[in-house]
């Protein structure tokens, strides 16, 4: 039954429909669950629409497409959960409904009959269109496109032959259009920058902008001509949402929803407040509604690491390996060393041993050297070149840069790197000389970049980059870039096929043939090769060399054989045969797990179950697990055990950061950082493929100091593509390659990431239960129907534009909250904006030393006020509000904050304080919650759980805001001290 399924489920995702459209019923959850069914009576983000005849309103209510009496009832769903549709309009003779839908993997417009039939699909094609109008005579609709490649314009489609037409042309995002009432003009609002939006409108005779309206520091939205020409729009400040007509705010305190009002022939309607309003001059009706969701409580067999066995395990997180010139071995790193083997495989050599955090290793020209980044020296990596024959490091580029990706030039002189320039996730590309060691930029502040490769002739470098559809959306597709070496000649792109993505900058190439005639890359999970000239432009489609799943390919100098990583093992191909040759790689390690025993003698205790201050108590501990809490007792004092005597501080269970990102660019210091702050487990739910799993195995194997980890599949998108850790999924086919390599490596979780269809992202959580692993993202619907396990974030991104979580203010109403709560799902709320309101209560904790451990750029995080913080204060309070709604309601709150700044644990979980939380119940989404969301025995003080604790002065149930002092750490059974982190991070 279920391979049915799933083939139905696949089949659905990349259906196409000219004509009719046959709409099935909704496909059951994956795991089997029996759906609990509740009403709601409220929308977040909602829009609505009056039909003709006065007798009906259309809405969306989370993805879904309904039909509510005017007078209020029960709503009626016309469409299936798994639409994605947004925005119904009616046409003008009350027959159809047009609207948006990302049904196909794409946002493309469809009409649908009020009873749910003849649903039909009237644009198709790799670009987005949105917002759809009828005009007057209903013989057209006007919409907002990507398809100029560009930016955001108007369109109009012609419903009897198809023909689209572009109306509005330039420089900025026009979406959201509305047709004058007499069918001449279409106005729109016209979108500049994050906060700018002003109303423009075009004549359809002579095509004539003119700008409508613009007010400073408000922006316009969502423009509706009434019939007698009145112009309404939403006006949106800091302090609000405001619906205005000919200028004028009607809706009074009301929190406007951002969508065009609908007009009768006496008032018009619209949401706010999570409501259908109606008014008519001064009179103003609430019509209620009820709509019936339906969620599930996932069932299936958790997969749970081993935190005790000291058996042998075989090492996934083989990174970056890099074929020599002559193709005999493979440089790589693994368990935070540099390894090299033979190209047939077996026994790597360790050639670092050390206990810094390597990475990216390249081969010189002549074999004889490999230059790779590492950290030895404390502090952030810098640039080494090791001599084979000798053993020795030569270092090339000290923390002036921050160099990773290393790549020699084909002349051995110089080498190309990314330097992190400054900011979260850019970077520039460096080229150093090998002799002088003097760095030329090449290009600066890049959005996370892919790895430099060189051509032939040394004048150029080629990296990925992503290639945007518009300002309005972030997402675009992985094309490759190429940049000049003369370092002044402007970089270019080169595009080997349009509106197809390489699958992820983190690995996926292109990379340049050494004799320069070709480039390789990953297109659908697959090795793909093209032919290009000198320039690199393509001169023929990529095609594939093989079925295998491919990831990282590098070439021999041979220009005939090409390295790739295929799931859990490497491998060769021959371009001229197409043999595919395994590399077999014997490399195993063990955990790190401490022996004896261990007693603790704190003056405070709180364990995270009871909600209570215990006191002068011991924990003792044997190996990595505590074993008894007792009375202290001066008496009992063991000879064969360590005491830490701390009779001034309490302690706590090991914080769980639940949502943050491991990154190389911060080295090792990352890790020391976060246990220095009391964290003691970290989940990255979303990351580079390999790397994760890298980073995961020296924290088990005790290479590096470090948290436990528990890391994430990338990030699964759909064809389009925003993150450097993000894969571009093309279809259903290379879905099931994702699947299968997230299987293999045995990743911790999966991530559904934005743009991620609702079918697809039901096929992940079938795959993922089935690997006993869960599954999260930013959706609430139909991911709570399907069983995806937890939702990252109260807002952020969403494909839309726009927030099914929570509206303007941040506020999140009943439909939201209901979900939640039914559901029992975890939410990690992710509080931006949560550092500045703690850091204005205790300012000295921007000048704690363990700041010291993060790039310089990074801490201007804490010790500066962010530019961002205008556009988040005013939601702010909306988003605690509507965090406590949904703790209450039965959501399982994790406290995660998206950054590697570990300050930032602290003021995530005190906003809590300030939602309403109790303190304790604030420990407790940092401690027991996460710890069971991850099937982990942590969390809690007590006899079996690990030995994760962290020793603070102050007693977090009084103030917590005494979790940041932490003096000692105890991870896996292992103390820190705080001091001794700090130090070890230093730069030598």
């Amino acid at each position: 039954m279920k391979s049915a399924i799933k083939l139905l489920s696949l089949a659905l995702l990349t259906a196409s429909a000219t004509t009719a459209y046959a709409q099935p019923a909704n496909l059951p959850p994956p795991g089997g669950e029996t759906p609990v069914a509740f009403d709601v009576h409220e929308g977040t983000s909602m829009a609505v629409s009056v039909s003709p005849d006065g007798k009906w309103l259309a809405m969306d209510l989370q993805g879904s497409l309904w039909i509510v009496p005017v007078k209020g009832g029960k709503a009626k769903r016309i469409t299936d959960y798994f639409n994605d549709a947004r925005q119904p309009v009616w046409a003008p003779d009350g027959s159809h409904l047009a609207y948006f839908s990302y049904r196909d993997g794409g946002y493309d417009l469809w009409t649908i009959k009020p009873d749910g039939s003849d649903m039909r699909k009237l644009t198709n094609g790799a670009y987005d269109d949105r917002e759809p109008t009828f005009s007057p005579d209903g013989k057209t609709i006007a919409f907002s496109s990507d398809r100029s490649g560009s930016n955001y314009d108007i369109w109009t489609i012609d419903l009897a032959s198809g023909a689209l037409k572009q109306i509005s042309k330039g420089p900025l995002e026009d979406r959201m259009p509305t047709w004058s009432p007499d069918g001449t003009k279409i106005a729109y609002s016209s979108q500049e920058g994050m906060v700018k939006a002003s109303l423009f409108e075009t004549s359809l005779a002579d095509g004539k902008e003119s700008l409508l309206k613009a007010i400073d520091g408000t922006r316009l939205d969502a423009p509706s001509y009434g019939p007698s020409g009145q112009l309404a729009y939403v006006a949106s400040d800091p302090k609000g949402s405001y619906l205005q007509i000919d200028g004028k705010t009607v809706s009074g305190s009301e929190v406007v929803a951002p969508f065009r009002v609908s007009w009768n022939k006496t008032g018009y309607y619209y949401a706010a407040d999570g409501k259908l309003h109606y008014r008519a001059g001064a009179k103003a009706t609430i019509i209620p509604f009820a709509a019936t969701l339906e969620a599930v409580r996932p069932s299936y067999t958790r997969a749970k690491r081993d935190w005790d066995s000291t058996a042998p395990r075989k090492a996934l997180g083989i990174m970056h390996p890099k074929i020599s010139p002559d193709g005999s071995q493979i440089a790589f790193v693994a368990l935070g060393d540099l390894y090299v083997v033979s190209s047939k495989g077996g026994v790597p050599e360790n050639l670092t041993k050390d206990a810094a955090l390597d990475a990216d290793p390249t081969w010189s020209p002549d074999g004889k050297s490999i230059a790779y980044s590492s950290d030895r020296n404390g502090g952030l990596p810098e640039l080494f070149i090791r001599d084979l024959a000798t053993g020795k490091d030569r270092q090339l580029v000290n923390m002036d840069t921050q160099p990773l990706g290393a790549a020699w030039s084909p002349d051995g002189t110089k080498i190309a790197f990314l330097d992190i320039d400054g900011q979260w996730g850019v970077a520039g590309v460096c080229m150093v000389d090998v002799a002088t060691g003097k760095i030329t930029r090449l290009q600066t502040s890049l959005g996370q970049p892919g790895s430099p490769s060189w051509s032939a002739d040394g004048k150029y470098v080629v990296i990925s980059l992503s290639h945007k559809y518009s300002s309005s959306f972030r997402e675009g597709t992985n094309q490759a870039w190429v940049i000049p070496t003369d370092g002044t000649s402007p970089a270019f792109w080169q595009i080997p096929e349009e509106n197809m993505s390489l699958d992820t900058r983190s690995g996926s190439g292109p990379v340049w043939s050494p004799d320069g005639t070709k480039m390789a890359g990953i297109y659908e999970g697959l090795l793909k090769v093209w032919p290009v000239d000198k320039d690199g432009k393509p001169l023929g489609p990529p095609r594939a060399l093989a079925s295998d799943t491919a990831f990282f390919p590098t070439w021999a100098a041979d220009g005939n054989t090409i390295l790739f990583q295929s799931d859990d093992s490497m491998k060769t191909v021959n371009l001229e045969t197409g043999v595919v040759t395994p590399v077999p790689l014997t490399l195993n390690y063990t955990l790190a797990k401490p022996t004896g025993r261990t007693i603790i003698h704190v003056g405070k205790l709180v364990d995270s179950v009871k909600d209570e201050t215990q006191l002068d108590k011991d924990i003792v501990i044997d190996g990595n697990r505590i074993t008894e809490i007792r009375a202290h007792d001066p008496a009992k004092r063991d000879a064969s055990a360590k005491y830490i005597d701390a009779p001034n501080l309490t302690a706590i269970p090991g914080l769980i950061e639940y949502h943050a990102h491991v990154q190389k660019d911060f080295g090792s210091n990352l890790e020391k950082a976060w246990l220095a702050y009391g964290i003691t487990t970290v989940r990255d739910p979303g990351t580079m493929v390999y790397d994760a799993i890298e980073d995961r195995e020296a924290s088990e194997a005790g290479v590096r100091v470090s948290p436990r980890l528990y890391t994430a599949s990338p990030l699964l998108e759909w064809q389009r593509v925003y993150y450097k850790m993000g894969v571009a999924v093309s279809g259903p086919a290379h879905l099931e390659r994702e699947l299968a390599r997230a299987k293999a490596l045995k990743y911790d979780l999966i991530k559904s990431y934005v743009r991620m269809t609702d079918f697809g992202q039901r096929r992940i959580v079938e795959a993922a239960h089935e690997m006993g692993v869960p599954v999260s993202g930013h959706e609430i619907f139909p991911a709570a129907y399907t069983g995806v396990d937890g939702t990252e974030h109260v807002g952020a991104t969403s494909r839309r534009g726009y927030s099914p979580k929570q509206g303007p203010l941040g506020i999140a109403y009943d439909d939201v909250v209901q979900l939640f709560g039914r559901s029992g799902r975890t939410l990690t709320p992710t509080m931006f904006g949560a550092l500045s309101g703690y850091l204005a209560k205790h300012p000295d904790y921007m000048n704690d030393p363990r700041i010291k451990l993060f790039p310089v750029w990074a801490q201007k995080s804490v010790t500066e006020r962010s530019p961002l913080e205008g556009l988040i204060k005013p939601m702010f309070g909306g988003m605690l509000l509507s965090m406590k709604k949904m703790y209450d309601a039965g959501a399982q709150v994790v406290a995660g904050t998206d950054t590697m700044i570990s300050t930032n644990l602290h003021a995530e979980i005190a906003s809590y304080v300030d939602a309403g939380l109790t303190p304790f119940q604030a420990l407790q989404t940092a401690t027991v919650n996460p710890a069971r969301a991850l099937n982990l025995d942590a969390g809690t003080l007590e006899a079996g759980k690990l030995a994760d604790i962290a020793l603070i002065e102050g007693d977090p149930r009084e103030n917590i805001a005494n979790t940041f002092k932490v003096r000692k750490v105890v991870a896996n059974g292992v103390s820190h001290d705080v001091d001794d982190l700090v130090a070890s991070g230093a730069q030598k």
